[in-house]
């Protein structure tokens, strides 16, 4: 079974929000005493934490489906729905939130930084919030607004100050073994180490953690192997350790080609130019090995590359290659900036911002904007007075104008989030409007065909009337 999990693709839904309830006070001698329909509570969010305690993906892997609690309905006698409880989920520091088109949406790096996934949605409000002087007791009350559900790519990319890079077999995972207490997988195999390592060193006075890297081979920048699946790891390494096999005995290696070869991938990846290299000639316990280090130092120093001759197996130059590293990630840290508070930004909106924007689309004008699309989200489309006051709040808003302006007509096709409808600009315009039956909006109304009570009471009049002529026919006779 997997151990370590770096990438998954998560579910996030966060709670939808109750609805408002539509109730009138009825007691004992006040049959009416006006609407106490309570709010709906909001939804929870869902929001991911860095904890130290985490090191994998591995619980998204198995579940990769998360989401809060709903809110609850509002009831009578203004009581509100209780709130949805957020859902935090824990995840590892270094952690990169991506949307599925690429783009980051956060960079997780640091214990305790959050970042909320999923907004939470609105509570409906009941009619007794919705009441006024004119509209004294709403037929109805707003719906809760749907949470927000998307799919984000969570990518670890392991924090560590030294990362470990080589061919497979270099001795790696033999290093951060006698480094650390580490204890990663060991063979006479290529590719033994599937997954990365994680140690942590004590150099003096420095701690430190070193990361074990899968071997690169030429390609890996490009997909071939494991390379691109784990280079991630040591993009925040502060210096990298380029471990040599000086005791290999495929033909064709020897310590300078494998130093170019990985030289080449790193650059090709991108990004890792300005990181300090050292180089480590391991495996010297062996006797070309040791030969091997000694023919190849001279030119490892020409490039101005610090090396070391070490032994993973009888833990000589260990103690050199420990304190240099401590070293240089001490000064590392001390020349880094120190972190900043999370800056909480205003952005207030521009003077003339209307808050929504009006685009014609095949014959449609689109509305977009948050106010405009909530409102319809809460509108329930099967109550007249509900549909009646969401067109009053759009008037308000200066929707109704900007459609005119925009070239719209009566009748033509208007969109506001999920919702077409046909405008009617007549039935809203900003004129005083006194509710009538509750759940009604007379303005709804569609005309009424059948003759009035007038009409029909003159029709039987003229039908009882006798012609002029048969009068006039019947007084000659006489």
């Amino acid at each position: 079974m997997a151990s370590f999990v770096d990438r998954v693709v998560l579910q996030v839904q966060a709670g939808d929000g109750g609805h408002g309830c539509v109730s009138i006070l009825r007691e004992k001698f006040k049959p009416f005493g006006g609407p106490d329909g309570g709010n709906g509570g909001h939804g929870g969010d869902v929001t991911l934490v860095v904890d130290p305690g985490v090191h994998t993906l591995l619980d998204f892997h198995f579940r990769p489906h998360a989401k809060a609690q709903n809110g609850k309905g509002g009831q009578g006698g203004d009581r509100h729905g209780a709130n949805g409880a957020d859902l935090i989920l824990r995840v590892p520091d270094g952690t990169v939130v991506q949307d599925t088109a690429g783009n980051v949406l956060a960079d997780l790096v640091g214990v305790g930084t959050s970042f909320p996934a999923a907004r939470g949605g609105r509570g409906g409000r009941g009619n007794a919030a919705l009441a006024n002087t004119r509209r004294k007791a709403p037929g109805f009350a707003e719906l809760g607004e749907p949470g927000d559900r998307l799919e984000v790519v969570l990518e670890l990319k392991s924090v560590a100050d030294v990362g470990l890079v080589g061919f497979p077999s270099a001795g790696k995972s033999s290093l951060i073994s006698v480094l650390s207490a580490a204890r990663p997988k060991i063979a006479d195999y290529p590719f033994t180490t599937l997954v990365p390592n994680l140690g942590v060193v004590a150099a003096g006075d420095e701690t430190f953690t070193i990361a074990d890297v899968p071997g690169l081979i030429p390609g890996a920048a490009s997909g071939k192997g494991l390379g691109l699946e784990f280079l991630r790891h040591i993009e925040r390494c502060a210096v990298l350790v380029h471990v040599v096999d000086a005791a290999t005995l495929e033909p064709g290696r020897d310590p300078v080609a494998d130093i170019d070869a990985i030289e080449h991938e790193l650059e090709a990846y991108g990004g890792l130019a300005d990181r300090p290299r050292l180089v480590v000639l391991n495996k010297i316990d062996v006797p070309d090995g040791r030969d091997l280090a000694e023919i190849v130092r001279p030119d490892l120093d020409a490039r101005g590359l610090r090396t070391f001759e070490i032994s993973a197996v009888t833990h000589e130059g260990l103690p050199e290659l420990t304190y240099a590293l401590g070293e240089i990630v001490r000064e590392r840290r001390a020349a880094a900036a120190a972190p900043e508070p999370t800056r909480i930004v205003i952005r207030p909106s521009a003077v003339d911002d209307d808050g929504f924007t009006i685009e014609l689309e095949d014959d449609v004008y689109v509305v977009r904007g948050p106010k405009p699309e909530r409102w319809v989200r809460q509108t329930n489309f099967d109550n007249d007075e509900a549909i009646g006051f969401l067109a009053d709040r759009l008037a308000r808003l200066g929707v109704e104008d900007a459609l005119a302006k925009a070239g719209a007509e009566p009748g033509c096709g208007v969109r506001i989030g999920t919702r077409e409808f046909d405008w009617r600009p007549t039935h809203f315009a900003k004129q005083e409007f006194v509710p009538g039956v509750r759940g009604t909006d007379y303005r709804l109304e569609e005309p009424i065909s059948r003759p009035s009570a007038s009409q029909r009471l003159a029709a039987r009049k003229a039908r009882r009337q006798r012609p002029a002529d048969e009068v006039a026919a019947d007084t000659e006779s006489a």
